[in-house]
């Protein structure tokens, strides 16, 4: 019985890390931005920032690059406000 634990548990752990893989925050961000868009959701911004950069009042939707960074989501005023204070985008 022993044995088919330890097998189980040498099949399973590399499994798990395989799907815990740092993804890029690039990559990441086009797949939540596309869903965003899927649903109809206008009016926002995402930003890729360190984990410990404070979210404001934003909300973190993801992380990435083996949770060195995270992405935060702005909906409506609050993200407007945020593209107009971008330099070359009034």
């Amino acid at each position: 019985m022993k044995v088919l634990l330890t097998i189980a548990a040498v099949l399973v752990v590399p499994a798990c890390s395989y799907a815990q893989a740092a993804k890029p925050c690039e990559e990441l961000k086009t797949e939540i931005a596309a869903k965003l868009d899927a649903k109809g959701v206008k009016g926002y911004t995402l930003d890729i920032v360190a984990k410990d950069a404070d979210a404001g009042d934003a909300k973190v939707v993801g992380t990435c690059e083996a949770g060195t960074k995270k992405i935060l989501y702005k909906k409506g005023e609050a993200a407007m406000k945020s593209e107009k204070k971008e330099p070359g985008k009034e």
